[in-house]
């Protein structure tokens, strides 16, 4: 990887208001644009909003629709990526929680969410991809919000090349504060098992929909220590500068770079990589 600068928002994404929640996304994106940030991180479902009552899934819409075509240029105009999260529709009608990755080059992917938690069964359909874009010399993974309880699933990120993994939340309950502890059980084992840069926001304030969300954001680095955090009941931007060299001295130490030394033939089928999609090949232009 190279030097990069990446921001999070800690953003208010009530349902219903798509067009308001991508009118507030540009204004964050010209205030990330101003401090040099490279790629910019919303939360789960951000431009949709979250909900598990099922109803806010006629906001569901195709990647050729208009909010995923304003993303597309959103990201060219400043230039930069834009990680951003909406109610995905295919072509077959299913629907998915999915995080778009719109780059300056016009390049647009998508991640959809693999580890459904109970409420959301019922409302998404559930992926079976594990893509890894590129963008600055940064190869990375999304996961999404529950998707992050589930080991394995880091682990074939990191195996695939992954350097970081942002995992844009919309959990809701709790103090920012309560929220940030319970991200410390399990994000910080991602990053040190797998010697990875984890990157996680969440939504905040009141939805409209019977949902508050304790608005958080936290960047771990590949020792598996926190680096940077923010507790925002309002609007916010996390920066953090992820150094190529302190994921260079983690790998290249004998004894605290564990996934060379992994046996999978241990295992079993634990980890099936059969339905894994390929590494998306095209890397972004700087500037």
């Amino acid at each position: 990887m190279e030097n990069i600068r990446i921001a999070t928002v800690i953003a208010h994404a009530p349902i219903g208001r798509e067009q308001d929640n991508l009118d507030r996304m540009a204004l964050w994106v010209e205030k990330a644009v101003r401090k040099g940030v490279r790629i910019l991180c919303f939360p789960e479902l951000n431009i949709s909003g979250y909900g598990t009552r099922g109803h806010h899934i006629q906001a569901a819409r195709r990647l050729g629709d208009p909010e995923a075509e304003t993303l597309k240029s959103m990201a060219k105009r400043a230039g930069i990526t834009i990680l951003a999260g909406m109610l995905e529709k295919d072509a077959l009608g299913c629907v998915y929680a999915s995080h778009l990755v719109a780059r300056p080059d016009g390049f647009l992917g998508v991640y959809r969410k693999l580890h459904l938690a109970p409420p959301e069964r019922s409302i998404f359909q559930p992926a079976s991809d594990i893509p890894l874009f590129q963008s600055e010399g940064l190869t990375f993974g999304i996961q999404l919000c529950y998707d992050a309880h589930f080991p394995e699933l880091s682990t074939c990120m990191a195996e695939k090349g992954a350097d970081a993994i942002f995992i844009p939340h919309a959990s809701p309950r709790g103090t920012p504060a309560e929220k940030y502890r319970s991200w410390l059980r399990h994000l910080t084992a991602r990053a040190y098992d797998n010697s990875i840069f984890i990157i996680a926001c969440n939504q905040t304030g009141d939805n409209g929909d019977g949902l508050t969300f304790p608005g958080l954001a936290v960047t771990i680095g590949p020792s598996g220590n926190p680096v940077k955090k923010r507790f925002s009941i309002a609007e916010a931007m996390m920066i953090s500068d992820l150094n190529a060299s302190e994921l260079a001295d983690i790998r290249g130490h004998r004894m605290r770079y564990f996934l060379p030394n992994r046996r999978p033939e241990l295992y079993g089928s634990a980890l099936d990589h059969s339905t894994s999609a390929p590494l998306e090949k095209v890397t972004a232009k700087k500037g």
